[in-house]
């Protein structure tokens, strides 16, 4: 029997962090320079039900069942398993591969979630509905995020740009016209699920002031979606600086990221700011086609450990 592979883009958020986990909205867009990839091998002479989870960047192989029962990988094996109606999986190898960095805002966990689920139904020759792989997606993401906001799932498992309110439906971005982004890694890693509880903890101590500055990050994130949908994407330029100005009051920026955002700035882009949950991982900095050879090239000088180009289209 042959293989069965499926990938999965990674993802970034353009406006809405945290902020989203408390009823307000995000943009997000998909990374397609970066991926996840999920193999599924037969393993015909190993006993039926038994398989092995190998993922050489985390230095795991792996039987399934020895794993802990709220191991990501193994739930999601589980979880996919359950809605194909697959009591008990043909034996077969599993191995995951990935471009995209873990810890730094791009949707490591849910691309692999969405890929090891596609690759998996492909294998019981069976499809699933992106809504259904986002759904079993997100409940993987409960374990590496703890309160996630729903954004990573749903973008990476439809691929394309989304506007996206936590409990109401997804609703697909029209792009305007495309725009490019250079998206650039501090190289610190930074779990989403420790600035979700930061932040949770202080609006617990302090709610009227968090309201108020997810209110107003909401309120830009509803600007950027009219421009984008203009196409005006010059003019993210200023929202971009000013959700992180309101980032940085939530405590979750850094001065490694401010260095960058600051580089990026001065360097010729419009605008950016820091993508994910923050304290490490990414920035985003808005480009045009002169000044993003630039930028990217001082990105690079001031430290960043990798700076990619996408178009957001």
């Amino acid at each position: 029997m042959p293989a069965f592979t499926a990938t999965a883009p990674a993802k970034i958020i353009l406006f809405g962090e945290h902020a989203v986990v408390y009823g307000r909205p995000a943009i997000a867009v998909p990374v397609t320079a970066l991926q996840a990839r999920a193999i599924v091998r037969p393993e015909l002479r190993a006993p039926h039900g038994q398989v092995r989870l190998l993922a050489e960047a985390i230095g795991l192989d792996a039987l399934m069942k020895d794993l802990n029962p709220d191991h990501p990988l193994r739930r999601v094996v589980e979880l996919t398993a359950q809605e194909l109606g697959a009591a008990y999986l043909p034996a077969c190898q599993i191995t995951i591969q990935s471009t995209i960095p873990v810890a730094s805002g791009l949707g490591s966990g849910a691309a692999v979630s969405v890929a090891v689920i596609r690759a998996l139904a492909a294998y019981l020759g069976k499809s699933l509905a992106d809504e259904v792989v986002s759904t079993l997606a997100y409940e993987v993401e409960k374990i590496y995020h703890g309160t996630p906001s729903g954004v990573d799932n749903t973008v990476i498992a439809l691929r394309r740009a989304v506007y996206f309110v936590r409990g109401q439906a997804i609703q697909p971005l029209r792009v305007g016209r495309p725009f490019r982004l250079l998206i650039a890694d501090s190289g610190i890693s930074s779990p989403t699920a420790t600035t979700v509880a930061e932040v949770r903890a202080g609006w617990q101590q302090n709610p009227a002031d968090y309201e108020d500055l997810f209110d107003q990050i909401g309120a830009i994130v509803q600007q950027a979606r009219l421009l984008i949908e203009k196409g005006q994407p010059e003019q993210l330029g200023d929202l971009m600086n000013r959700n992180q100005s309101l980032l940085e009051k939530l405590g979750v920026s850094s001065p490694e990221l401010e260095r960058l955002i600051a580089t990026a700035r001065q360097a010729g882009a419009l605008g950016a700011k820091l993508s994910g949950g923050g304290r490490g991982g990414n920035i985003i900095a808005l480009v045009d086609e002169r000044s993003a050879p630039g930028v990217a090239a001082s990105l690079s000088e001031a430290g960043a450990r990798g700076v990619i180009l996408t178009t957001v289209q």
